[in-house]
């Protein structure tokens, strides 16, 4: 989508919710695998050994295998770092929501909050099929929608550059 489509789509106000909301779940995802990777040891093992509902056994079935297990750790702490970069800074957005979401996806499959399913992990609530991972799928799926980092992050320049690759190309091809 281009810059100018997008520029006289979004007031201000909206703009600036959109950013906001963007740069928060950056924060968050960024924070999270920061955590991750400077806590001595850790390991998603016993999360997914705890899971729960119909997908329990595949989960449950990744925790078999060091190999498995390390993948999973490593994709886990680097996915969530890299999507929080990506996201804080406006920087290859697009896909770092799809991720985003996919990641989200599979933490919420988990544990799904559904009625019962006894879990064994402690949550900072309770849930009933609306729970923490859903909300923030549904918002990096309006920012999916919505985007904002083609005005307000790097992707802006990325943009323009690719505009600027186009044009070249296209000059060229005219002037042969």
């Amino acid at each position: 989508m281009g810059n100018d489509k997008i520029t006289n789509r979004y007031s201000t106000k909206q703009l600036f919710v959109l950013t906001f909301l963007r740069v928060l779940i950056g924060w968050h995802f960024l924070y999270e695998g920061l955590v991750k990777l400077y806590t001595p040891d850790w390991t998603a093992k016993s999360y997914l050994d705890g899971a729960v509902g119909v997908l329990a056994p595949f989960f449950k079935s990744m925790t078999n295998s060091e190999f498995a297990m390390n993948l999973v750790d490593t994709l886990n702490v680097w996915g969530l770092i890299l999507i929080g970069i990506s996201l804080f800074i406006g920087l290859l957005s697009k896909p770092a929501k799809i991720f985003g979401m996919i990641l989200l996806a599979m933490y919420y499959l988990a544990y799904p909050p559904f009625p019962g399913l006894a879990t064994t992990v402690h949550a900072e609530g309770s849930y009933w099929i609306v729970n923490k991972n859903l909300i923030e799928i549904a918002a990096l799926s309006v920012l999916l929608f919505f985007p904002s980092s083609y005005i307000t992050g790097i992707d802006r320049y990325l943009n323009l550059w690719k505009k600027q690759k186009e044009s070249v190309k296209h000059e060229e091809v005219l002037s042969t």
